[in-house]
């Protein structure tokens, strides 16, 4: 029995066996008669030959550069992985309405990263810092993760693997953000997004330590500023990514006494109690070299290891080049005063045959660019090492059509005195001394000079009618304010200079940020030194910064000259009205008797904004508090309001010059050569915005406190609106005829009072805040009830002057301005 399961098992197991052999023999059949399927594709990295083509266009450079069928590859050596850059993107060419050619719209610091098969492009912050030393420095990095701007496959590895190949063609051709239109621009015009078919590289160029990227960039806008029929923009862009050094030069820390661009970064190692802001200058690296350094001890002057060097771009005219270069030799003496000699020129660029690898874009050469553009207007900027301040290259940008701005400053300045400015073109030789003034101003910005708006206040105004004084001086200590052109002067000055110079305090400046302090290690080590520099000429008004931006300073102000802005303009004004009864013989040509009157037009324009120009200068002293920067061991204020004396004649100058109607601004003769209909417009707008300036609500705040502070000493807002009533009303009083201008103006004043009688204060966004201060609280400050007591004394006033007046046009006036003033105090 048990032998017959057995044989059973045996023979059920056999049969089991047999069908899985033919099942098996079915599937390898199966499997022969199907196609073959491809191997997957390996992973990584192709071979160098199958990505770099004998195709490849290859530029050698900071990385090496391969074009292929316009596609990019950038070769990055892993030495070169991890190495701080700065990526700066510009507007290369812009569409009409957005900015102009040459303008920055972003800079960011990043460096290349290996992980794995990738490289990635980060973006770098030093906005926080802790010495790498110190225990917090861990918490610091962990804290500030910046993004990664973009990744990238690589293709390849180099022939001897010592680098990385990557295809670059999508950074600059699609719609990364960063370096395309900002942010700000895509709301104003409403840019939906890039058009991908209209955007494309023009090209990629390497040099030794930077690559130059340039793209067009097309976007899809609903509110374009120009040809808005095509519903879209079109950019040039260019990103310029520099190698940084390797050991970051050392900083100088800032002084506010000391106008100068810097930057900042958090300093969390630093020894205080708070996350304590440091900041420092931005300059060019200037060594003494290791054999002059006992030479620079003894006060010898001694060339710097690296002079600074700027071309001038191959575009410039001929004849304008060497008016260019003395504007930057024009600094060699400020640089003398910080020790060295020789130590900045001007070169002209060398020709493709002098050298073919020469390029303005080669961020080893410093360029005052050229552009053939009607923009009114140079400019100059720098890029600096964030990590240190070190200024690594600068190319200034030069308009064609600045040549227009200056004429006419020089002209509507100048002309009274100056024979050589009495005509629309000037000698090449008078321009050219134009063209180096402002070249001069530019290379400044370079050097990191910001505007110095307190300069300009620090000479007396009789001196600049001294020819021995402004000979020696100049008209301003320094050419990074903005005092033009000496408007002062009379036509009896004979001699007298015309414009500044590089002046002592732009030596004195160039010295503080540049000269050496060899035996400090750090730049803390160079404070007290620094320090004593600007103690020895504190008392000195020569030697003072005021910082641009602060309109309620009336010692800081732009475009003005001398101690007294009433003074001063007194002066000017007497010019202007030289130079009216002369404006058509001065912009007409002998040779052109068929050109039309475009350019009397113009300087007529220019002659009424010179004139708003010394109103506003004027304006300014009302309510006027005045900035000095100190430091804790001067022992000095910082903030001083103007004196009584200063306030109150402001307002009587603009009562005397510009609320009684200057009839010298209403030449017929020019009026009916230069439009059918605006003149009465013109003169009111300039009266009328200089009332709304004074009748402002920071400017009356300033008012109270100042009354607040000083008592019997402060010029008080009742004082302010008597004397602005008296001057703004007179005809009152006696009921004498109220002339057209004088009507528009006394119904501007009564809408400002309601203004202020009803409306708000306008809330500044956040972000402005730290730069605008407090505001005051209209509702609860004493402007409303000092309002309401104006208007019911206008009230009285006009009431009882309609019985008295006996014209006609005065009389409907009076009447229409009694009624305004009723509503606002009893509305319906």
């Amino acid at each position: 029995m048990a032998m017959g399961i057995f044989s059973f098992t045996l023979l059920a197991g056999e049969a089991q066996a047999q069908k899985k052999k033919k099942k098996k023999k079915a599937q390898t059949e199966a499997a022969a008669a199907a196609p073959k399927e491809k191997p997957a594709p390996k992973k990584g990295p192709k071979a160098y030959s199958e990505v770099i083509t004998k195709d490849a266009k290859t530029q050698e450079g900071l990385f090496n550069v391969h074009e292929i069928d316009g596609k990019y590859f950038y070769e990055i050596q892993d030495s070169l992985l991890g190495r701080d850059m700065l990526m700066v993107v510009t507007i290369a060419k812009t569409a009409d309405g957005i900015g102009y050619g040459g303008e920055r719209t972003n800079t960011l610091m990043v460096n290349w990263e290996r992980n794995k098969d990738d490289i990635l492009l980060k973006i770098k912050s030093v906005n926080n810092f802790a010495a790498d030393s110190l225990p917090i420095a861990q918490a610091v990095e962990n804290s500030n993760l910046e993004p990664i701007l973009q990744k990238f496959e690589v293709k390849a590895n180099s022939t001897d693997s010592t680098g990385a190949v990557i295809e670059v063609t999508d950074l600059f051709s699609d719609d990364v953000k960063a370096i395309g239109l900002p942010q700000g621009r895509r709301t104003q015009y409403k840019v939906s997004r890039l058009d991908n078919a209209r955007s494309y590289i023009e090209h990629v160029h390497t040099y030794p330590i930077n690559i130059e990227a340039r793209y067009v960039k097309t976007y899809l806008a609903n509110d374009p500023p120009s040809n808005s029929s095509t519903g879209s923009i079109t950019l040039e862009m260019n990103t310029s990514m520099v190698l940084l050094p390797k050991e970051p030069m050392k900083q100088r820390l800032s002084d506010q006494r000391v106008g100068w661009f810097s930057r900042s970064m958090v300093d969390y190692g630093a020894d205080a109690q708070k996350a304590a802001s440091r900041t420092y200058l931005d300059r060019w690296r200037l060594e003494v070299k290791e054999e002059d350094i006992e030479k620079f001890k003894a006060g010898e002057l001694v060339e710097p290891k690296k002079q600074i060097v700027y071309y001038i771009d191959p575009a410039t005219p001929k004849k304008w080049v060497p008016y260019l270069k003395q504007g930057v030799e024009d600094w060699q003496v400020a640089f003398e005063a910080a020790g060295f000699k020789n130590a900045i020129i001007a070169k002209e660029a060398p020709s493709k045959e002098e050298d073919p690898t020469w390029s303005p874009e080669d961020a080893r050469y410093s360029v005052i660019r050229y552009f053939a553009s009607d923009i009114q207007n140079a400019y100059g900027p720098h890029v600096s090492d964030p990590r240190s301040g070190e200024i690594i290259e600068s190319d200034i940008g030069w308009y064609h059509n600045v040549m227009n701005l200056l004429r006419n400053w020089f002209f509507v300045q100048t002309a009274a005195i100056n024979p050589e400015a009495r005509s629309v073109k000037f000698k090449d030789e008078v321009m050219g001394r134009l063209i180096r003034f402002v070249s001069a101003h530019e290379v400044g910005h370079t050097l990191g000079l910001p505007h110095n708006f307190a300069s300009s206040h620090s000479y007396p105004v009789e001196k600049l009618r001294d020819p021995e004084f402004t000979k020696e001086m100049g008209t301003a200590p320094s050419i990074m304010d903005y005092a033009r052109f000496n408007y002062v002067a009379q036509p009896e000055d004979e001699g007298v200079s015309l414009m500044p110079n590089v002046g002592p305090y732009d030596k004195y400046a160039i010295a503080w940020g540049y000269r050496p302090i060899l035996d400090a290690e750090t730049p803390e080590d160079e404070l007290m030194t620094l320090n004593e520099w600007i103690v020895e000429k504190e008392n000195d008004p020569v030697y003072r910064y005021g910082r641009q931006g602060n309109r309620y300073d009336p010692t800081a102000q732009s475009e003005d000259l001398g101690d007294n802005s009433m003074l001063a303009s007194e002066y000017g004004i007497k010019n202007l009205k030289r130079i009216m009864p002369n404006l058509m013989e001065w912009t007409s040509e002998e040779d052109k008797p068929y050109k039309d009157y475009d350019d009397l037009e113009e300087m007529y324009g220019q002659v009424l904004g010179q004139f708003n120009r010394y109103m506003g200068h004027v304006r300014t002293n009302i309510g006027g508090v005045e900035e000095y920067y100190r430091a804790t061991g001067q022992d000095q204020q910082v903030y001083t309001h103007t004196s009584k004396e200063l306030q109150k004649s402001a307002v009587e100058f603009l009562n005397d010059h510009l609320f009684a109607t200057p009839e010298w601004m209403m030449q017929e003769e020019i009026i009916a050569r230069t439009g059918d209909f605006g003149a009465l417009e013109r003169i009111r707008s300039l009266q009328v915005g200089t009332l709304n300036g004074i009748l402002e609500w920071g400017r009356l705040g300033r008012v109270i406190e100042n009354e607040a502070l000083n008592g019997d000493e402060a010029y008080k807002m009742t004082e302010l609106f008597d004397d602005l009533r008296g001057g703004i009303w007179t005809e009152l009083p006696g009921g004498r005829t109220i002339d057209v201008h004088r009507r528009a103006l006394q119904r501007a004043h009564i809408e400002r009072l309601e203004l202020l009688m009803t409306g708000e204060v306008d809330p500044v966004p956040a972000r402005f805040r730290r730069f605008v201060g407090p505001q005051i609280n209209a509702s609860q400050s004493d402007i409303r009830p000092m309002v309401r007591a104006e208007l019911k004394t206008l009230q009285r006033q006009i009431r009882s002057a309609i019985p008295r007046t006996s014209d006609r046009m005065s009389k409907i006036h009076l009447e229409d301005a009694l009624e305004r003033v009723n509503l606002i105090l009893e509305p319906k």
